[in-house]
């Protein structure tokens, strides 16, 4: 038996990604008091479980599986392999969801690179309004409200969700294709609004003076 076997049967037995810290916990949590199972992986390494699954994504890869390990933002996890997509869906024959509009793929990609961002800002992008294309998004669970802007009228700010990067297959956001780059290409904003004028009080009529007295 191998390290590279016990993360494995882990991962098979698992209905979630593991992260590496729960493929530890449960290493090492194996066998317990009971002296008659000893735990000869109580003392596993995180380098060493580390370079146990890149042995077995290598192994897949090269012994042809139907399978392979990967790793996603909430951990790893055994996947079938893409190029067997049309067989493994009518396992799961449910309605598909439709395909995004291309309104609604520009509209995310927006979000994506610039999030958190306000509804203004993505008009001022796009050119038009986007109120249907953000409240589709949403509904799809791949854009959320992240809470409000500090400026006039405390817009809301819009940013992706984690069903985003697993929908896309992304760790993280630095993996979105020339992160670095189109964060920081110059996209038009929305002008500032500007707070209301406080109104303004009518001073108080002085009082007409007491008539002089003799």
């Amino acid at each position: 038996m191998s390290l590279a076997q016990v993360i494995e049967a882990l991962l098979f037995a698992a209905q979630k990604p593991l992260t590496t810290r729960e493929l530890m916990s449960a290493i090492k949590g194996a066998g317990g008091d009971d002296e008659l199972m000893p735990n000869e992986f109580a003392k596993t390494s995180e380098a060493q479980v580390a370079a146990a699954l890149e042995q077995l994504k290598i192994e897949y890869v090269h012994q042809g599986r139907a399978f392979q390990l990967a790793e996603k933002s909430e951990g790893w996890q055994l996947v079938s392999d893409p190029s067997y997509a049309p067989w493994v869906r009518q396992l799961f024959p449910a309605v598909k969801p439709a395909r995004l509009t291309p309104p609604s793929l520009e509209t995310l990609a927006i979000i994506a690179y610039r999030q958190p961002i306000t509804r203004a800002d993505i008009e001022a992008v796009r050119g038009v309004a986007v109120d249907g294309v953000l409240q589709n998004l949403m509904e799809r669970g791949l854009v959320k409200i992240g809470g409000r802007a500090e400026v006039p009228g405390r817009p809301l700010l819009y940013e992706t969700t984690q069903f985003f990067l697993e929908h896309f297959g992304l760790r993280d956001l630095d993996e979105l294709p020339n992160a670095a780059e189109l964060r920081t290409r110059y996209l038009p904003t929305a002008p500032p609004k500007e707070e209301p004028a406080a109104p303004v009080e009518p001073e108080p009529a002085e009082a007409d003076a007491p008539p002089a007295q003799d």
